[in-house]
């Protein structure tokens, strides 16, 4: 079970940067093709910008085509969340941080095998940590 982190919003607004803080706290969505992760293929653990809860291993990584990094399947179950969002007049199911509740993106069933599952993430709300790099979580 993953340790929850429960902070302010004027605790989130000090820790993280305007952009970070309009996805993950104000469930936003960055521009397609903008994100820093698009196209990264380096081993590591991507990781939540907010808290740095483990979230994907790049192994799980493919291209898309859609403009966002996406992946097949998160470390463990329990490492994000899934809602039901019918926000912009569609039914989506969105993701968040198993540990600080922040935005990351959706998952659509559109992926390819073994799960068929499209984890279709914000860079702008993951930080990633090359392989044999250390990594730490947020504690407060």
């Amino acid at each position: 079970m993953v340790e929850k982190l429960v902070l302010s919003d004027e605790e989130w607004r000090k820790r993280l940067t305007p952009e970070e803080y309009q996805v993950l706290r104000g469930h936003g969505t960055e521009r397609a093709w903008t994100g820093c992760f698009v196209a990264t293929k380096e081993a590591g653990t991507y990781v939540c910008a907010g808290c740095g809860n483990p979230l994907f291993k790049s192994g799980e990584k493919f291209e898309s085509g859609t403009g966002w990094p996406s992946f097949t399947r998160p470390v463990q179950p329990d490492a994000v969340t899934e809602y039901q969002d019918r926000s912009h007049g569609m039914l989506r199911t969105e993701v968040r941080c198993g540990r600080c509740d922040g935005h990351l993106g959706h998952v659509f069933p559109d992926g390819p095998p073994p799960t068929g599952l499209r984890y279709c993430m914000n860079s702008v709300a993951m930080k990633h940590v090359l392989e044999g790099q250390p990594f730490q979580l947020v504690t407060k």
